[in-house]
């Protein structure tokens, strides 16, 4: 157990190291809030850091519309796109990387696929999915 422990330690060591594209703050894996937004001031984000309880933790703040994510310079990395909606059903709203298509950049190859873009934009481990968010729902990209 220790063994595999350490291969896939190494492995995301070599994948984080590896020079390819940032990922974005917003959807970075936590175990506490602390975690979240490194190298950013928290207390200029347009809402409050959360640590949400997705596989693997989902960095996210409050928000109350689209235009208070990525609203503090380095918050978002250039052709991201974020969205702010609730997650299955719950009546607070947060930041997600969208993945309609309609807010997609082209991928390395040139391609438009959602789950591709949040493989390679925001987290390897990624698909395109949806916030369960009643009528509010939105898509993004998210473990």
């Amino acid at each position: 157990m220790l063994k595999r422990m350490l291969i896939v330690l190494v492995v995301g060591l070599a994948a984080a190291c590896s020079g390819g594209a940032k990922a974005p703050p917003t959807g970075q894996g936590c175990m506490k809030v602390s975690d979240c937004y490194p190298g950013l001031d928290a207390g200029a984000l347009s809402g409050m850091v959360v640590c949400l309880p997705l596989q693997g933790g989902y960095c996210s703040h409050t928000c109350t519309a689209d235009t208070d994510c990525c609203k503090v310079a380095g918050e978002c990395p250039t052709g991201i796109k974020e969205v702010c909606s609730p997650l299955q059903s719950n009546a607070a709203t947060y930041c997600f990387v969208s993945c309609d298509t309609a807010d997609i950049t082209p991928t390395a190859d040139g391609g438009t696929d959602p789950n591709s873009f949040c493989k390679s934009a925001a987290n390897p481990s990624f698909t395109c999915r949806s916030t369960g968010g009643g009528s509010a729902n939105r898509k993004f990209c998210g473990p």
